[in-house]
């Protein structure tokens, strides 16, 4: 219901996902193999990533301190008190900026150590076309005393020729030198970029998803064809289950092979044998049941005839007799009452045994339908001191179906509630036809106060020659099949036939029926369970 309001595509899509065990299957072990590629993936990446970082750190921080090694030898080779300061911090940094151009390094001279030693504070010597901020305060600040060599990572901004600016990951190293000059101490900075790494690590990474891809691509098709070896077969089991519950018993599965799925097809082939043996046998017994229960009763309506003709003459002749002779004849004319009711059920039911029933379907009115029944009960109700109404709308409650087969449904559930319903005025001697209609549906709910039903009974109460309580004694002279004959004409309706009951609380007989005729039921009307009963409904 809920996927009314969806495109078609998706709720294809959703019946297919639904239905398709293997497409499942698929599904659920791809993502699965996602996750687990998808865990080793960043694994390896992040021990490459550790390993390729730690490898260029250690490269740099020896390059970095070859560097200062070479500087603090130059410097001891060259006169300290000859030169100024600025012009031996040039002669210091510019072969180092040289070498950087050349290996791919920047460099940034800052100092000396102390009030007025930091980058910003100005006069720093540095690689041209860098962004002296590219080194860290934090390092900066390690730095404000002498300290050891030291290193951290950072982004190295650069300008190129036509002034934009470039931002590169990137290591910075920092060491500390003497100038003899002036005796302070000043700081080197190399910063050394990770593009090499970073492509490095990109190369990595389109390689580590490319082989992800094509690895769930290989497991989804091999996923595939292995559970397509173990569907088709139950594929084939299904459509041939299909076939013989559609009455094509001779279909049988084709066996290949000596595995577990061709020892079940065998089962399936040998289950279906059976029951292939077995309806036909219980297809013949009630062939040959039908055609006797047939053959008797019309082979009984010529005797009975004459046996009503008969009693007949007794019947009407009944006051010259002596009061024993009376009595009997009135027994008698009762009796063959019934006995030629029950050879019109046992006509009826055989014909629905066989499949001729046909539905004669027009417009009904069951409002109508309740008051003529309530018309023909009413002699038997009063003989009961039982009062049977109707609560039905103001309005027809319209309905496609055949009248005859409906009143005959209502009139059994009456009469059947009569039967069962104790006199002796008030509510618990009412009997109520309820009546009522929605747009799709018709119903009709009878309902009583005598002895109920008992857990379970509700079920059975529409099996042939049924009853509750054996011993107790049928006063509209029942055969025990209206029931019964009631439920197959709801069915031929397409209709619904339900009872609820509880010991000592009465009992509810609901019909239920559609609009038009074929078209499937979704709900009734009317409740099954009353609404004096204080019961919540299910």
């Amino acid at each position: 219901m809920a996927q009314r309001g969806l495109p078609a595509g998706l709720r294809r899509g959703l019946t297919f996902w639904r239905r398709s065990i293997q497409a499942r299957v698929v599904a659920s072990t791809v993502v699965l193999s996602a996750v687990v590629v998808s865990i080793v993936g960043w694994f390896l990446l992040q021990q490459t990533r550790e390993g390729l970082l730690d490898h260029r750190v250690g490269a740099v921080v020896a390059e970095a301190n070859n560097e200062t090694t070479d500087a603090r030898a130059r410097l001891a080779a060259a006169p300290g008190t000859d030169i100024d300061s600025a012009s031996q911090q040039r002669d210091l940094i510019e072969p180092i900026i040289q070498r950087g151009a050349t290996r791919g390094f920047s460099v940034v001279l800052a100092g000396p150590v102390g009030e007025g030693g930091r980058i910003a504070d100005g006069g720093a010597e540095s690689t041209l076309g860098l962004d002296t901020s590219s080194v860290p305060v934090s390092l900066e600040q390690h730095f404000d005393k002498p300290a050891p060599t030291a290193w951290t990572y950072t982004q190295i901004r650069t300008t190129d020729e036509n002034g934009s600016t470039h931002t590169h990951p990137g290591i910075v190293v920092g060491s500390q030198i003497k100038l003899p000059s002036d005796g302070g101490t000043y700081t080197l900075y190399y910063l050394f970029p990770l593009d090499e790494e970073q492509e490095t690590l990109a190369l990595v990474t389109r390689a580590l998803l490319t082989a992800a891809v094509l690895l769930l691509v290989l497991v989804a098709g091999m996923t595939w064809l292995v559970t397509r070896q173990v569907v088709t077969p139950i594929r084939m089991a299904r459509r041939v289950a299909e076939r013989l519950a559609a009455g094509q018993l001779q279909e049988r599965l084709q066996v290949f092979g000596e595995d577990d799925l061709a020892r079940l097809a065998t089962s399936f082939n040998q289950m279906a044998s059976n029951l292939q043996r077995q309806i036909r046998q219980l297809e013949e017994l009630s062939r040959v049941q039908r055609r006797f229960v047939s053959d008797v009763s019309h082979e009984l309506r010529t005797p009975l005839t004459t046996v009503r003709m008969a009693s007949d003459v007794l019947h009407d002749a009944r006051h010259d007799f002596d009061p024993a002779t009376s009595r009997a004849a009135e027994l008698l004319q009762s009796e063959l009452d019934r006995f030629e009711m029950l050879l019109v059920d046992l006509l009826e039911i055989s014909r629905f045994d066989a499949g001729a029933a046909v539905l004669d379907a027009e417009d009904v009115n069951l409002v109508d339908v309740a008051h003529r029944v309530v018309d023909m009960t009413r002699a038997l109700a009063v003989q009961r001191g039982v009062e049977v109404v109707v609560d039905a709308p103001a309005h027809p409650c319209l309905a496609e179906a055949d009248v005859r087969r409906v009143e005959r449904i209502v009139r059994n559930l009456v009469t059947n509630a009569i039967d069962h319903t104790e006199p002796g005025g008030g509510r618990d001697a009412e009997i109520v036809i309820h009546v009522g209609g929605d747009e799709h549906s018709a119903a009709i709910a009878v309902r009583d106060h005598g002895v109920g039903l008992a857990p379970g009974e509700a079920a059975m109460v529409f099996n042939r020659f049924w009853r509750a309580d054996p011993a107790r004694a049928r006063t509209s002279g029942g055969t025990g099949l209206g029931l019964s004959i009631s439920l197959e004409d709801t069915h031929l309706h397409g209709g619904w036939l339900q009872a609820w009951g509880r010991p000592g609380r009465g009992a509810q007989f609901r019909l239920t029926l559609p609009r038009r005729a074929g078209v499937p039921l979704r709900q009734s009307p009317l409740p099954l369970v009353p609404v004096d009963a204080e019961e919540p409904v299910a």
